[in-house]
């Protein structure tokens, strides 16, 4: 992923942003000669920690891999928009010679995978999970032989994701001008597509909602 300085994060954006986007694709080197393995998932970043948790089911084909090779990268992708070229036209250009572009927010986290296979601690996992997407509650706890979650242990496996690198682009018109950021703000507010109010957030400099 190129990354210019003006794209670039600081360490407080891309943790603050994982907080809120806990949604990726873990990719995992596949056997020589095929393409990786590339896996959708909810994850529970913890940056005190460093480290991601997640799970899957056992018969996913995603483990011998992982074990093969516990180098794995963690990857997420959001609050992107489509920006039209006449948006970025600076003032004197013609509008048709503006430059289409795409704006988006975007972590790779390069991490070793530690498979959790003991119940009490594929339990613990779970429940770091449980509390970062139901932090209200509602859910009992998952503990190893007890109802009513503990039977279910034995289909799952866990992973923690021990983060080794990391690398974030937050593209959002940073080497334009003022004029031209202004033009898109304008332009996302108008159009207010999926996800235009948070890329609109990010063009202005401020924590999208």
């Amino acid at each position: 992923m190129l990354i210019h300085p003006w794209d670039a994060p600081g360490d407080d954006t891309w943790q603050r942003w994982l907080t809120t986007h806990d949604f990726g694709q873990l990719a995992v080197n596949g056997p020589p000669g095929e393409p990786p393995f590339v896996q959708p998932l909810h994850f529970a970043y913890d940056a005190g920690r460093r480290e991601a948790v997640t799970h899957l089911a056992r018969p996913n084909p995603l483990w011998p891999a992982v074990e093969a090779t516990p180098q794995v990268l963690l990857s997420v992708v959001d609050d992107y928009a489509y920006v039209p070229g006449p948006w970025q036209a600076e003032p004197g250009t013609p509008p048709e010679h503006g430059v289409p572009t795409s704006l988006y927010a975007a972590v790779q986290l390069r991490c070793r995978a530690h498979v959790v296979d003991d119940p009490s601690e594929k339990a613990a996992l779970l429940n770091r999970q449980t509390g970062h997407f139901q932090p209200e509650g509602g859910s009992a706890p998952a503990a190893a032989g007890e109802a009513p979650y503990g039977r279910l242990l034995s289909g799952i496996r866990g992973l923690r994701l021990e983060v080794t690198d990391v690398r974030a682009k937050f593209k959002y018109a940073g080497k334009r001008s003022s004029a031209v950021r202004d033009r898109i703000a304008t332009g996302l507010a108008d159009r207010n597509g999926a996800r235009d109010p948070q890329a609109r957030a990010h063009v202005l400099g401020r924590e999208p909602a």
